[in-house]
């Protein structure tokens, strides 16, 4: 593999670590850089998507913006996962709650990823592909929530393809038990299954679509989310 940089990354390979931590917004990548890692260095500032290497308890670790969506995830994780001899790639953002036990600021550990896109769709497989996280990754998550008596839930989440959704669906999402909604985790999880790589998608309940209230301020979710950042960084 070569080290011309992709399309979107302008990263030299060997500057990107083999786990990498993606919260959806770049300006969070910084304040995670800033503030958790040593030693951290800028990589990459194409699209103004930052991304920085740095250490964490004296382990590499790359944290980078993936971008609103399973299309924008769907391309930065591909190439970091095949360009990039990306190992394992932890998705850290903020969702919805979708069920009554799941109250704000809590955290979701998506063991599997509902959808409503056309992802699985390139596969050309003769059925529906049920994308679901590493296991480990689900099992060392929810010890080290335990640890640090983090509020957290295991189980499905909807990845949805539109954030203002004119259908009003996500009742019927609810009635089967479906955690929270976001709108990545299905893309990262299918290209890592594909890549023969590893995959997660952690949480904070940010609000609730089906009563309309919201919880997190946008500063709040850029800087304080406080406990997914270190179970992340910790797995």
């Amino acid at each position: 593999m070569s080290n011309t940089p992709t399309p979107h990354i302008s990263a030299s390979k060997g500057e990107i670590a083999g786990k990498i931590l993606m919260p959806g917004d770049p300006l969070r990548a910084k304040f995670i850089a800033e503030n958790y890692l040593t030693n951290a260095v800028c990589i990459n500032k194409t699209r103004n998507m930052f991304g920085f290497t740095g250490l964490y308890k004296g382990s590499a670790v790359t944290v980078m913006g993936s971008g609103m969506g399973v299309s924008s995830i769907g391309i930065y994780s591909y190439e970091l996962y095949n360009f990039y001899d990306a190992d394992t790639i932890i998705r850290i953002g903020t969702a919805g709650a979708l069920v009554p036990e799941v109250q704000p600021r809590d955290i979701v550990i998506a063991q599997g990823a509902c959808h409503d896109t056309s992802c699985d769709r390139q596969y050309g497989l003769p059925g529906t592909f049920a994308p679901i996280a590493d296991f480990g990754l689900v099992k060392r998550a929810w010890e080290l929530a335990r640890k640090k008596n983090i509020t957290a839930h295991v189980g499905n989440v909807l990845t949805g393809e539109v954030y203002y959704d004119a259908s009003n669906s996500l009742s019927g999402w609810s009635k089967m038990g479906v955690l929270a909604v976001e709108m990545e985790a299905a893309a990262l999880y299918m290209n890592a299954a594909y890549a023969g790589k590893k995959a997660l998608c952690l949480c904070t309940v940010s609000n609730n679509p089906l009563t309309g209230t919201e919880d997190l301020t946008p500063e709040e979710r850029e800087k304080s989310l406080t406990d997914m950042i270190t179970i992340a960084l910790d797995i």
